[in-house]
């Protein structure tokens, strides 16, 4: 949806496989590698990064690799997928945005099943949130 918008995107996968579900003309910069090895994110641009996202399976490389991104290369937004709440409320704490599917799809769930209207991604991404509501 970025690079269809005209943003400069790149995409790091290990299985090149893999990149075929971006499908036709998806605009992509594509770098075959392990995301949290430090010489495949440069060779992928992340010193010009003006944002770094992860969203691989697992909370921990995600985390890892958001980590790196934040600290050592010093990107200014990071944002990781996060499946676990409690991990993603604490990571937040150290300027992380994770957002967590399962809270989001819950969250505006509930919202669509009550007819109310939906709140923002922040309202339903926070475990606090979700708990008063529930």
């Amino acid at each position: 949806m970025l690079a269809g918008s005209g943003h400069s995107v790149t995409v790091i996968e290990q299985d090149p496989r893999m990149l075929d579900r971006l499908g036709e003309g998806h605009g992509c910069r594509t770098v075959v590698g392990n995301g949290l090895d430090e010489d495949v994110m440069e060779a992928a641009g992340i010193r010009e990064a003006d944002a770094f996202f992860t969203v691989t399976r697992g909370d921990n490389t995600n985390l890892m690799a958001a980590q790196i991104a934040q600290l050592r290369f010093k990107v200014a937004r990071v944002c990781a997928k996060v499946n676990d709440p409690l991990r993603a409320a604490e990571y937040r704490k150290l300027g992380v945005l994770c957002i967590s599917p399962n809270l989001l799809t819950a969250g505006m769930m509930q919202s669509w099943l009550l007819e109310e209207p939906f709140r923002s991604v922040d309202s339903y991404n926070e475990l606090e949130e979700v708990e008063k509501v529930t």
